[in-house]
């Protein structure tokens, strides 16, 4: 009896192990599942550029359509979806559009990698027509095959990518769609844009930086340079300070996001602002100066300056609210979806031209004053030539307000021509981003020339006061009445 019992124990064994074995099979199948990433969730696609329940919109879910690395189709029997955007770290991410007459093709392996085949030889007019594919890149933008036949590949492992089904609500086309991080490209050293845009670009912001702290300290540390005209200089050559440290952030955007670099924007351009608001005041101390029938009698110059400075700062900090408030209320570009790509761009993807930098309505804004301020420092400039040339006799005073005026001459030219370049610049041809790159560092070498070397009341306070160490005049004319019997200044 023990002994059948025994038997039956042994025989339902052997056939609990058979079960068991099948589905630990089964089992493992699924831990080894194909990952596959999804831009949206498991009950939506995507509409234009946001995410948005299928049954809302009336369209069936995303099914992948998985192929062999020779184009055949292949059926994966497990898979799982992993849901959002691809982890691209340093590396930007871009849209990738397949609809039915695309040059972009989008397979996805086997294996869970995605494949994006690049067909030259064929486009959709009716796609290109549309406002989102226009201001969405393609990762093959800088390339440029045009007698190639055979279409270009690239391969984006898990993680890297994610695909899901797309609407575009316009043309109630519907296609796939898919957001990839651009493979990082290998460095050509001997590349001209690398070159002057990576490499000498960062070094000449660098030196500028420099040359405008070398200015700025000078007039700030000299006593008799801290008069109304020095304290003007050390202003605009801070403002020069700022400007460059911004626009040196801007020039390394693989490392910033859409906040950061829309920050430096604004810092950018509030200090550029900055720069000819006081530059302006400038101009305007050294006409109203000449146009008064008494130099001596005139308020303090601290006092001045703390007047010039409400003035200023308070119009820049209208200007810059004026512009930023354009930008996030009234411009919207040339692209219709802008508003709902920012709800979009925390999970998918953001857009460079519209959301990393400020809008052409802001920036005119930012820029309109400086066109003003240049036209009025030419009012000033004329103005104030026809009151010298009429001046007979010279006296200290008159003697100071000259040379405040020709240095005030020279900055001008040199602000304004390194801005004029800048604008150029916006043109996006190389030549003209090159020409900006070199005016921007001969800026800061011109204007170390004109308000330390070319002064030479300046360098000789600086050989006084560093090469013999004899102590520097204390008195508002010292460095004046040193030099007024030499007939140097």
């Amino acid at each position: 009896m023990n002994f059948i019992i025994l038997y039956l124990m042994l025989i339902t064994s052997m056939s609990l192990g058979d079960v068991g074995e099948q589905d630990l099979n089964e089992i493992s199948e699924e831990a080894n599942a194909v990952i596959i990433n999804k831009c949206c969730e498991e009950n939506e696609i995507m509409v234009d550029s946001g995410c948005r329940l299928a049954e809302i919109v009336n369209q069936t879910l995303w099914k992948p359509q998985f192929k062999t690395e020779d184009g055949k189709d292949v059926d994966v029997k497990y898979f799982r979806y992993v849901h959002g955007v691809p982890d691209c770290e340093t590396t930007e991410m871009r849209g990738i559009f397949q609809f039915g007459k695309s040059e972009d093709e989008l397979n996805l392996l086997s294996d869970g990698r995605l494949r994006h085949l690049i067909h030259h030889e064929h486009s959709s007019d009716s796609i290109k027509e549309d406002t989102l594919m226009i201001n969405t890149f393609s990762i093959h933008d800088p390339i440029v095959i045009p007698e190639e036949k055979e279409p270009t590949s690239f391969i984006h492992v898990q993680n890297k990518y994610c695909m899901d089904k797309i609407l575009m609500a316009n043309t109630n086309e519907t296609g796939e769609y898919a957001v990839v991080c651009i493979p990082e490209v290998k460095i050509n050293w001997r590349d001209t844009s690398f070159l002057m845009k990576k490499i000498l670009n960062p070094l000449f912001h660098a030196i500028a930086m420099v040359l405008f702290l070398i200015v700025a300290i000078i007039y700030f540390v000299l006593p008799t340079l801290r008069d109304l005209a020095g304290n003007i200089i050390t202003t605009i050559n801070v403002c020069l300070i700022v400007s460059q440290a911004a626009d040196l952030v801007r020039i390394f955007t693989e490392f910033s996001n859409h906040v950061s670099f829309m920050i430096t924007d604004i810092i950018l351009y509030i200090s550029l602002l900055g720069a000819f608001f006081w530059l302006n005041s400038f101009g305007f101390y050294v006409w109203k100066t000449f146009k008064s029938r008494n130099v001596f009698l005139r308020v303090t110059d601290v006092r001045k300056y703390c007047y010039y400075s409400s003035v200023v700062w308070s119009s820049v900090t209208v200007m810059a609210a004026m512009a930023i408030c354009a930008h996030f209320l009234l411009d919207t570009g040339t692209n219709p979806n802008r508003k709902m790509r920012t709800q979009f761009s925390s999970s998918i993807l953001v857009d460079d031209a519209e959301q990393e930098t400020i809008g052409w309505l802001g920036i005119a804004i930012f820029f309109t004053p400086v066109a003003f301020t240049i036209i009025f420092n030419i009012f000033f400039y004329i103005t104030t030539l026809k009151v010298i040339k009429r001046i007979n006799i010279y006296g200290r005073i008159h003697h100071k307000l000259k040379g405040c005026f020709n240095l005030f001459l020279q900055l001008f030219l040199i602000m304004t021509t390194a801005w004029l370049f800048l604008l150029l610049s916006w043109l996006n041809f190389d030549g003209l981003i090159y020409a900006h790159i070199v005016v921007n560092i001969l800026q800061a070498i011109l204007v170390f020339y004109v308000c330390v070397v070319r002064q030479s009341h300046v360098t000789f306070l600086l050989r006084k006061s560093c090469c013999y160490a004899e102590p520097i005049p204390t008195g508002e004319w010292g460095d004046e009445m040193t030099h007024m019997n030499g007939g140097n200044y």
